[in-house]
């Protein structure tokens, strides 16, 4: 048997992917640490147990690999599982990574280059995540409980992408093993516009009717929420240290990435908005 084998098959972009390849008749193995019971081909999995890689990858020829969330250097626990695929002859791993570049974190790095130097594997950059403004993201359930973001960026842009055209993007290197990638090793993922938090929360204020205030906060009062919110330390001054950082203007980027992969453009975040209006109906109205 071949296929592809979804880490991180329940997640934001592996269970659009997951869904995306079924629908083109592509083989499917859903990696994860609670295996769905009602899908046969789920496969029990995890960063920290070696020992279910093997069974994961068996058959597999190509992958798409979601790296160990909330790890600043992931590449410890997934550089074993890497030496595993190339060992039994995976053809193709499409490696979600990022295009914010977490602070002191040269594992991710390091991770990002070992793929790209195998022949036909590849890595994806993503911008932010749209569907970060939803529950149960720490920025969506502040949103939902507030009614109000909070933010180091001042008034910084990011080419906020929806992990559904991730997922498609993923799919058009997935499903055909055989396809040829040229020079190509490397997509940064953006939706059609780079924006500012200040620019999303006037876009859900508007389509609810409700507002949704942006407050200034300085890094460490960002990383103690993100803390509260059950992210380990050293991540969480990551996360908020990348958000700070947004106020250089080094990650206001756009590409074409999405459009080039699947012949159609990335959704803009006004239609995200249209999608999900319903998450943020009844949310909180923020105190004056």
């Amino acid at each position: 048997m071949t296929g592809v084998l979804v880490t991180g098959g329940t997640g934001k972009t592996g269970s659009a992917l997951t869904a995306l390849l079924r629908g083109n008749g592509v083989p499917v193995r859903v990696a994860g640490r609670n295996p769905s019971a009602g899908d046969p081909d789920a496969v029990r999995f995890d960063w920290s147990d070696p020992a279910t890689h093997p069974a994961a990858l068996s058959g597999m020829d190509r992958v798409y690999l979601v790296p160990p969330v909330n790890a600043v250097n992931p590449l410890p626990l997934v550089g074993p599982f890497l030496d595993e695929a190339e060992r039994l002859g995976v053809r193709r791993v499409v490696l979600l990574g990022s295009a914010i570049v977490l602070p002191n974190a040269p594992g991710a790095l390091e991770l990002a280059a070992r793929v790209r130097a195998q022949p036909g594997w590849v890595v994806l950059r993503p911008s932010g995540f749209m569907q970060n403004f939803l529950r149960p993201h720490p920025l969506g359930e502040r949103i939902r409980r507030h009614g109000e973001i909070r933010t180091a960026s001042g008034a910084g842009r990011l080419g906020w992408i929806d992990t559904r055209d991730i997922a498609a993007a993923a799919s058009a290197l997935l499903i055909d093993p055989g396809a040829q990638l040229g020079d190509q090793r490397d997509y940064l993922l953006t939706g059609p516009k780079a924006l500012s938090y200040q620019d999303a929360a006037a876009l859900i204020t508007a389509r609810i009717g409700r507002p949704i205030r942006v407050l200034h906060v300085e890094p460490d009062e960002l990383a103690a929420g993100y803390r509260a919110a059950g992210i380990p330390a050293d991540f969480a001054a990551a996360l908020a240290a990348v958000d700070a950082g947004l106020s250089t203007g080094r990650d206001d980027l756009v590409s074409t990435a999405v459009l080039d992969l699947t012949g159609r453009p990335p959704r803009p975040f006004d239609e995200f908005v249209q999608d999900h209006a319903s998450e943020w109906a009844d949310c909180a109205v923020p105190e004056r």
